[in-house]
């Protein structure tokens, strides 16, 4: 098995990871009662932190999709390589590194690492694009 699906398959369990946080976070905010409930009814507005940790986690699914995406050509093409692995690192490297960055506010810092793991994908998707 590619090392990229591996490293795919430790996304899928990242993307849980930051679903669970920003659950966890509007919970800890709005009470057990308000999350097993139908939701029905307007909620308070989270606060900074929890709004921050939904950001992230609606930002960690917009990339995903180019991330699945990218490594599933790249594996189905036969087009692996050290830049793929390495492009495939930086961009789980760089969504473990948002989570924390994010929700506790560092504004630039979360723009490089969101860069970075863009980077990480373009460096996947480069062997399909010649």
């Amino acid at each position: 098995m590619p090392n990229e699906l591996e490293l795919l398959g430790w996304a899928v369990v990242l993307g849980f990871v930051y679903v669970f946080v920003a659950i966890g976070f509007a919970t800890r905010q709005r009470g057990l009662k308000w999350n097993m409930s139908n939701r029905d009814n307007s909620a308070e507005p989270l606060g900074p932190m929890a709004s921050r940790a939904q950001r992230a986690s609606r930002n960690f699914l917009e990339t995903f999709a180019f991330f699945v995406a990218a490594t599933l050509a790249v594996v189905v093409a036969h087009r692996t390589d050290s830049q793929t692995l390495l492009g495939a690192y930086i961009y789980l490297g760089a969504r473990i590194v948002y989570l924390p960055v994010y929700i506790i506010g560092i504004p630039y810092l979360r723009t490089l690492v969101y860069a970075a793991s863009v980077w990480g994908i373009l460096q996947i998707l480069e062997p399909l694009l010649h």
